[in-house]
């Protein structure tokens, strides 16, 4: 199906607000929680390490992750709303 040109604009435009609000919420897990705060997250443990040592190693890791399935979830959802899905 062909879309408008404002049709295929106000695709993209989701797409890069989505994109923005995933990747500033990476950032702030990784950067923010791994780097800048990990003194007063050190204060916190889990299972044993400091919550500001886990956020650096892994924690980071696993919200990148499951920032890629919401992703995912979430553009399946924009394809649908704007007729452009693989099905």
């Amino acid at each position: 199906m062909k879309q408008s040109k404002s049709s295929k604009e106000a695709y993209w435009k989701k797409n890069l607000k989505l994109l923005g609000v995933l990747l500033t919420i990476w950032f702030t897990v990784s950067f923010g929680f791994g780097i800048l705060l990990v003194e007063p997250l050190n204060h916190i443990r889990i299972g044993g390490f400091k919550l500001g040592f886990w956020f650096a190693q892994q924690g980071s890791i696993y919200a990148f992750v499951v920032l890629i399935f919401i992703y995912v979830f979430m553009m399946n959802k924009l394809d649908k709303e704007f007729d452009v899905n693989e099905q």
